[in-house]
């Protein structure tokens, strides 16, 4: 060794290494490379296989509720308390039979005292059948009392047409007002149906006809499939949705921003949770799927293939 690689390297390292052969080079296993090699390859072919024949699908998602046709609600034209429930839920009714029962003291006197004066009335006017006054005043009250008795049989509450009963919101002695609902009346062959709202932009890629996946909330993977009968033209918002589902379950979906409402129909009125049947009942809420768009993986990958695929099928 020249003087000059004496003055790079120290004396020291240079007396330590001072005769050691030279190492061996660097031997790799022949198999693993090969196998390396083979494995790289093979996922190649399957990564380009994969890209061409796997697909990304976009779905139009969101909050969906059971709809069921054909439902009544009966409410209560005069106030008073709820003395009997003649009919309970699901029990099959016929036109005109008496479902609840209310009580009301002011009803109950007034329709006795007009019966009382109309009675004392009859006796006067048949006493002297010839007295005109008498005769005017008992027409009078007679149509008190048929006033009195009308509003009395107010507080019977009777089916309107045959069908079903649904939810009976009351309870007896539970005091109601005008208006208040009492309970539902269902159609004997009544459907359900799937009333999905979805965000606006895909409102262009909605139509009659397309599948949609439901999946109930509170039944992991119960999913049930329907079929989309219409989808609403307009583009509405929060308010109307509240407003289109009613007082009872306008609350219960929270929206934001613009949406469109689809109807859809279920492939079958009921759904199986672990080899057991259930009933759609109104009000139930979950998830709606609609695929509107599917492409190949390696178009996702390679944008520029839309174009070139476009123009070969133009």
């Amino acid at each position: 060794m020249d003087g000059s690689a004496r003055r790079i390297f120290r004396r020291e390292a240079l007396r330590r290494n001072s005769g050691r052969p030279e190492g061996d080079i660097l031997r790799t296993p022949s198999a693993w490379t090969t196998w390396s090699y083979r494995i790289l390859c093979a996922a190649l072919v399957v990564s380009v296989v994969f890209s061409v024949v796997a697909t990304i699908s976009e779905y139009a998602s969101g909050p969906a509720v059971v709809w069921v046709s054909g439902r009544l609600d009966l409410t209560a034209t005069v106030p008073g308390t709820v003395h009997t429930i003649e009919a309970r839920s699901g029990q099959r009714v016929a036109a005109g039979d008496l479902l609840i029962r209310l009580q009301s003291w002011q009803a109950e006197a007034e329709l006795s005292r007009a019966q009382r004066e109309f009675d004392l009335q009859l006796m006067k006017t048949l006493r002297d059948p010839a007295d005109a006054q008498a005769r005017q005043t008992l027409t009078a009250l007679r149509t008190q009392k048929d006033l009195a008795n009308a509003r009395l049989e107010q507080l019977f509450i009777r089916a309107p047409r045959a069908g079903v009963v649904g939810d009976v919101r009351i309870r007896p002695g539970q005091a109601v007002a005008t208006g208040d609902v009492v309970l539902h009346l269902l159609d004997a062959d009544r459907k359900p149906s799937i009333l999905a709202i979805v965000p606006a932009q895909y409102r262009p890629q909605l139509r009659p006809g397309m599948s949609m996946r439901f999946e109930l909330k509170g039944y992991r993977f119960a999913y049930t499939e329907a079929t989309i009968t219409s989808v609403g033209n307009q583009i509405i918002g929060p308010q109307e949705v509240q407003r289109h589902l009613g007082q009872e379950l306008g609350d219960t979906v929270e929206i934001k921003g613009p949406v469109v409402l689809i109807e859809s129909v279920p492939s079958s009125s009921t759904f199986d949770i672990e080899g057991q049947r259930f009933d759609f009942h109104h009000g139930m809420s979950g998830i709606a799927e609609v695929r509107v768009r599917s492409e190949r993986v390696i178009v996702a990958l390679i944008p520029g293939l839309r174009v070139l695929l476009r123009r070969t099928h133009a």
